[in-house]
């Protein structure tokens, strides 16, 4: 796992990037179909990122010793966001993303080695922070892209950079519910290799030496296994993934985590 906040800035710029180039493929027409996050159009997808961009803007502020972010103040932010235009939309998405990007680019070692901040009842440094958005923004880019394209994947830089994210799903997402259940999970590009657990509650280790008994295995790349915790692999969008064990295994898994 990279840990080095630089190299999760130049993601984030990256992930950037591929939406800004997205953003001119489309056509005005296009804002209005339904993306990949069902309950949204592409354009709405836009425009979660861009608030979530004013609003990590915000969050980085306060971890940088600024005031911190002031829950009260994101209703409104949604409320600007979600009152534009699906062209205004998909516009302005792209600077608002990019300032809060450029602060990032913008920080001193010193700056970044000072963040420590306290968010959904954890204590992130920089990378910690960083890590959340880039998992926010390659998640929902791959959301537009795969509207227009159902061969997109998440951009492999994303990818090798999101696999802490599968432990922090499991624990926040899980639904317990679908078990009892004890899976492998085995990634590759790059390699990892995973014990899923659902009793009373979710958890997502690494693969014991000792091994471990298990209703099965799934082996895939490890974009795919990204995809499935964040409920992005339904049986439209599954490549070849090879399942052993008990019949109906992978729709079990895909029950555990239903999406975000």
């Amino acid at each position: 796992m990279d840990n080095d906040p630089r190299v999760l800035i130049a993601a984030l710029r990256r992930s950037h990037d591929r939406l800004a180039s997205l953003a001119e493929a489309f056509s005005e027409d296009f804002l209005t179909h339904i993306s990949y996050a069902q309950a949204w159009t592409v354009a709405q997808v836009f425009s979660h990122l861009g608030s979530g961009a004013e609003i990590s803007l915000l969050t980085l502020e306060g971890a940088l010793g600024g005031p911190p972010l002031d829950r009260d103040a994101i209703p409104p932010i949604w409320d600007t966001w979600n009152a534009k235009t699906p062209e205004r939309m998909a516009a302005d998405c792209l600077p608002a993303d990019d300032a809060h990007i450029k602060r990032l680019e913008g920080l001193t070692d010193a700056d970044l080695a000072g963040i420590s901040y306290g968010i959904f009842g954890m204590t992130l440094d920089a990378a910690g922070l960083i890590r959340l958005r880039l998992s926010e923004h390659a998640m929902h880019t791959w959301d537009v892209a795969v509207t227009a394209d159902p061969e997109a994947v998440v951009a492999p830089s994303a990818v090798e950079l999101l696999v802490p994210q599968l432990v922090f799903l499991a624990d926040r997402t899980g639904q317990p519910g679908a078990g009892p259940l004890r899976v492998r999970l085995r990634g590759t590009h790059p390699e990892t290799d995973l014990l899923l657990d659902v009793s009373d509650q979710v958890t997502l280790v690494a693969w014991p030496a000792g091994g471990a008994d298990t209703d099965g295995e799934i082996a895939t790349s490890t974009e795919v296994l990204l995809r499935l915790a964040y409920g992005r692999l339904d049986s439209e969008h599954t490549p070849p993934v090879r399942v052993s064990g008990t019949a109906g295994l992978l729709d079990r898994v895909r029950a555990v985590f239903p999406g975000i």
